[in-house]
């Protein structure tokens, strides 16, 4: 395989330590350039994480001759205008997550990139880490009957860093539910990955604080075509952090977190065993490795376009009643 020589738009809190390192260890890939809007922080990053090429503009990278694949790491609002002009210059693309602001979005990104025959894929890393896979083996393997119910609890105390002035997660123009957008739309991806599509999904969300635009407590229900129901309660004003999903079956359940690195546990039978499975260095390691082995032909990526449009919808739909 040739290498790839990948080019980043954005060059903030995430591509620190959970992605970018990424593009630089896996074999076949390269981190080659960057375009950041302050160029004095583009250059900063670009000396510590040694990407040889800062770009002047958006679409001077996206254009350049040495740029095979563009991922863009910017706040939502942006992605459809960069992701747009990607699929014009015919090259591969990683969005992070949530792929767009809303699904209609979603839909033309997504359709974009498929008119043209290109990859898209989007960072909801969280189907390929061993932590998730390994609930997906117990789940397959019937380690707790028939599946029916899924229920994910998520809460956090505000802090001074909601109404700080660059956080676009309480900016509704740029993300109308909040941490919500942020933070759920990985744990809902996750569940349409572990259960299958969502038939049918109803919400409420509302500003209970207001502390800032966007929503800030969520609450929703939802029907996945395989017969699973699930339901889920995010709220951002709470006293305490809790992170609890529990999936109920009919000869037992499982129970994790998906932000906490705590360990997995499996209850059948009134016992209970736990198992720990570490997160990688990297958080995005293995998001980046599937999709270098989904570029060589050598089997699908979990997250695409199609996929993440359907989150969206999803989350589109809960939020429906704000």
């Amino acid at each position: 395989m040739a290498l790839i020589r990948w080019g980043m738009i954005g060059c903030g809190d995430v591509t620190e330590r959970k992605s970018a390192p990424a593009y630089q260890q896996v074999e076949g890939f390269a981190l080659h350039g960057l375009y950041g809007r302050t160029r004095a922080k583009a250059d900063d990053y670009a000396a510590r994480h040694g990407v040889p090429h800062v770009f002047d503009s958006a679409e001077a990278l996206i254009n350049a001759s040495d740029i095979d694949a563009v991922y863009i790491a910017t706040p939502p609002d942006s992605h459809e205008a960069y992701a747009l002009d990607v699929a014009r210059a015919r090259k591969p693309c990683c969005i992070e997550k949530p792929m767009a602001p809303d699904h209609a979005a979603c839909v033309r990104i997504r359709d974009a990139f498929a008119a043209r025959g290109l990859p898209l894929f989007v960072a909801y890393y969280r189907r390929t880490l061993p932590r998730f896979r390994q609930v997906k083996a117990w789940l397959d393997e019937g380690a707790i009957g028939c599946v029916r119910h899924v229920h994910w609890t998520l809460t956090k105390p505000a802090s001074p860093a909601d109404v700080e002035a660059t956080n676009w997660r309480v900016d509704a123009a740029v993300a109308p539910g909040g941490y919500f957008d942020d933070l759920a739309s990985h744990g809902l991806d996750l569940f349409c990955w572990l259960f299958g599509e969502v038939a049918d999904v109803a919400g409420f969300a509302l500003n209970q604080q207001g502390r800032y635009s966007a929503a800030d407590a969520v609450t929703g229900c939802w029907l996945h075509r395989a017969g699973v129901t699930g339901s889920g309660s995010w709220n951002f004003g709470a006293a305490d952090r809790e992170d609890r999903v529990e999936i109920i079956g009919s000869a037992g359940r499982i129970l994790f977190s998906i932000f906490d690195d705590a360990p997995l546990r499996l209850v059948r039978d009134g016992t209970a065993v736990e198992t720990v499975v570490a997160h990688p260095p990297v958080i995005q390691h293995f998001h980046v490795e599937a999709m270098r082995d989904h570029l060589a032909g050598r089997g699908p990526h979990p997250s695409t376009g199609e996929s993440a449009a359907h989150t969206a919808w999803v989350m589109d739909r809960i939020l429906s009643a704000r």
